[in-house]
């Protein structure tokens, strides 16, 4: 990760960043500020989406540190440690190549491209391996109150870092269930982190106005509404599918080494014609795609890479049901929930999907994976150390191919907002932009303003700035003239966020796959210049 440590702020992280800033002179009050994210001046408490423990994490750094990229990179690279080590501890327990398990977590694009960031993902993941170890090796005779007791906390914390973490509980409860037998005194530890929850619920409705948590649930519930009405079912569980294959690529790579010829070929066909069927459009993705360049211009290279992807999803989950079926234990009950759940809820509850919300099943993948593997070697199938390191080095170097696009991309709007600074730096006029993530960061850093409906504060001569791959864009209700535009070059061949070629890590209304390779077009920016009300 230390390559990518210059990294400029991307997506979300400036929401967790300002927040940060915020808790170092109100540490109580991490959301009691307003921020431009949509079309105009919102309350934090009502734009955040999330709760706030990764931005304390992120205060932490930015007091001891300070605010640079480097900074906070290098110190979010010990969650990321965090997801490794505890998956090397956890896999310990359940498959005889532990180191196996870490490798293809460290070395999935869904780790990787999600550890280079400043979000709640990897902080989240880290805190969920380590309360199901804590919560795990609790359970052993005999029983261990203070390590229950440490699991709760940490479930709490994990929830408290994104809301997803709150699964935690019902997941742990079934795994105990299958494991004892029998409801125990164990079952009371659940608890703490319910309770916390409900305190979080309570302290913020009475700081906001109200809850954030069922804020955020009603929040999901009208963004999923509004999307769904452009998805199809259909089309966004072969998304899912494919986000699921991409994000925990070793289970594609591992294919010949984990499955035998005649059931590698059936994934291969049965991924080759879902492909085929999606190129054809048999399978029907609703209107949200209908307009997009990819649709048009790239479609067959669309649709190879997503029969790919495909294969790789299908991978996951036959390891997960293979698995669930030849064991029958607790064990394979957890990986099996955990797998399966976190696809359910990225499909079909979360408004929709992203690599973000696929990304907690990689280390339960991973750790399926290196199972597999032990099941193949009692059945006397040659694994010789080549065969398990080439599929490593492959999904590793894609991974890191993937992760470079992402920084490329993500350097393109701090390059555009020093373009901007640099142009009028000895001009008197003012600067307004539209669009937001890590390009509002930069340019509200050089003084510009976040343009809000109806042009408010914004005077004749003033220059805006619209970047054409950017959300929450809207029609200008001022007189302008332009001025010109200007294409940042994103040297890469892999993309994770762009239109034209149907890559939507971060939001496959972008397009279906979580990456794509290929050439990758330059972030054109509008530069326009009012000339009225």
């Amino acid at each position: 990760m230390l390559p990518f440590s210059g990294k400029a702020f991307h997506l979300d992280d400036p929401l967790f960043i300002w927040a940060a800033q915020q808790i170092t002179k109100h540490p109580f009050n991490p959301y009691g500020f307003e921020v431009v994210w949509y079309a105009y001046r919102m309350p934090m408490s009502e734009v955040a989406q999330n709760p706030p423990l990764a931005s304390y994490f992120a205060a932490l750094l930015g007091a001891l540190a300070g605010w640079s990229e480097l900074a906070l990179h290098l110190g979010f690279i010990l969650p990321a440690l965090g997801v490794i080590l505890g998956t090397y501890r956890l896999a310990l327990r359940f498959t005889q190549r532990p180191l196996v398990a870490a490798a293809a977590t460290l070395l999935a694009p869904g780790f990787l491209v999600s550890a280079t960031g400043v979000m709640c993902d990897t902080m989240m993941l880290a805190l969920w391996i380590l309360a199901a170890v804590f919560w795990i090796e609790g359970l052993d005779e005999p029983v261990k109150p203070l390590y229950l007791a440490i699991s709760g906390l940490l479930v709490a914390a994990c929830a408290l870092t994104k809301y997803f973490g709150v699964s935690l509980v019902p997941l742990l409860l079934v795994y105990s269930l299958v494991r004892k037998r029998r409801l125990g005194s164990w079952a009371g530890f659940l608890l703490i982190p319910l309770f916390i929850m409900g305190g979080y619920e309570f302290w913020t409705r009475a700081l906001y106005g109200r809850g954030l948590l069922s804020a955020a649930i009603g929040y999901t519930g009208m963004a999923h509404g509004v999307v769904r009405e452009q998805l199809s079912v259909s089309g966004q569980a072969l998304v899912g599918l494919a986000f699921a294959g991409g994000c925990a690529l070793p289970a594609l790579t591992f294919v010949p080494v984990l499955w035998s010829r005649k059931q590698a070929l059936v994934g291969a066909i049965l991924s080759a014609l879902l492909g085929f069927s999606f190129f054809r459009g048999w399978i029907p993705l609703g209107p949200y795609y209908a307009n997009e360049n990819w649709v048009y211009e790239h479609m067959a290279l669309v649709s190879g890479q997503l029969a790919f992807y495909i294969a790789g999803g299908i991978s996951v989950l036959a390891l997960a049901i293979v698995d669930l079926r030849k064991k029958r234990d607790a064990v394979s009950v957890l990986l099996f929930l955990w797998i399966v759940g976190t696809l359910l809820f990225a499909v079909f509850l979360n408004w929709v999907v992203t690599a973000r919300s696929i990304y907690p099943l990689v280390p339960a993948a991973a750790i399926l994976i290196a199972r597999r593997l032990d099941e193949r070697q009692q059945n006397a199938t040659n694994t010789r150390p080549l065969l398990l390191v080439i599929p490593l080095i492959v999904s590793g170097a894609l991974s890191l191919w993937v992760t470079s696009g992402d920084t490329a991309l993500a350097n393109t709007a701090r390059t555009m907002a020093n373009y901007v600074h640099q142009k009028t730096r000895n001009e008197s006029r003012g600067v307004e932009f539209q669009g937001h993530w890590g390009f509002q960061y930069y340019m509200q850093s050089f003084g510009a303003r976040p343009l809000e409906t109806g042009g408010y504060g914004a005077l004749p001569g003033d220059l805006i700035v619209i970047p054409k791959n950017n959300v929450n864009i809207f029609p200008i209700s001022l007189q302008t003239t332009e001025e010109g535009s200007a294409d940042v070059e994103v040297h890469s061949w892999a993309a994770t966020m762009s239109k034209e070629v149907g890559a939507g890590f971060y939001f496959s209304g972008w397009g279906p796959l979580p990456f794509a390779f290929g050439p990758v077009p330059p972030e054109r920016y509008y530069l326009l210049k009012v000339a009225g009300p």
